[in-house]
């Protein structure tokens, strides 16, 4: 049976507008059945003239001299389309993510991509812990996922950090060991938590394997005992 494929992804960008700042960076992390493939997409995009804005650079650390001699979103964007092909676009405060990335794709004359091909982790985290906090930081606190290195946000750092909190809320890894052979499609509910299945439970019982004169021999112990016994309750 074909696993469900996810993408966990973050951007970077030169600064808050969508409609005027660019994606300068991309990370993505892809999941099948919840498991990390090992399989990564990550860029750095030369923003096409447009300056990193600086309280951007405080938060990501990318200049404009870095990306000079980095490719611009036309030249990766089918690369980018191909490795999230069929996949779900997961993103922490996905609009903010996805606004940029069809801004990008408006720009080249690509369709969007639809709302429903893609999943907000954060909108998922504050339904599961509406007390809060929900950012990246303090969701890798809440399930103990080693955040130390992340110094300065990076999109694929940031993307992997997401893909661990992601299979945590999702019930953590074991969760994703699927015994029962449901259709495709039945194993995870809108919210991409897998579902609970019900026990399996055998269409007949399987035959005893008790001796008939073990259980003949029982009920003559019983029959001595003269309604003292617990057992004679369900004899019957």
């Amino acid at each position: 049976m074909k696993g469900v494929r996810d993408i966990i992804f973050d951007t970077e960008t030169t600064g808050m507008d969508r409609n005027d700042d660019r994606i300068i960076e991309i990370g993505a992390v892809e999941l099948i059945d919840h498991f990390p493939t090992g399989n990564t997409f990550h860029v750095y995009i030369n923003a096409d003239g447009k300056s990193v804005h600086p309280d951007a650079l405080q938060v990501h650390g990318i200049s404009d001299d870095f990306l000079k001699d980095k490719p611009v979103f036309s030249a990766i964007a089918d690369d980018l389309l191909a490795f999230f092909d069929g996949a779900r676009w997961i993103a922490h405060n996905a609009s903010f993510d996805m606004g940029f990335i069809n801004a990008e794709l408006a720009r080249l004359g690509k369709k969007p991509i639809p709302d429903d091909m893609v999943l907000d982790t954060l909108a998922l985290a504050r339904r599961k812990h509406p007390m809060g906090p929900n950012s990246l930081d303090a969701l890798c606190r809440r399930y103990s996922i080693d955040n130390a290195h992340r110094t300065k946000h990076g999109a694929l750092l940031d993307a992997e950090l997401l893909a661990e909190v992601y299979i945590e809320m999702s019930g953590g890894r074991q969760a994703a060991f699927r015994l029962v052979n449901a259709g495709a499609g039945d194993d995870y509910d809108s919210d991409g938590n897998v579902r609970v299945l019900p026990p399996l439970v055998r269409p007949e019982p399987l035959p005893s394997r008790i001796h008939p004169e073990e259980i003949e021999a029982h009920h003559k112990l019983i029959a001595r005992m003269k309604g003292n016994a617990l057992w004679e309750k369900f004899e019957h």
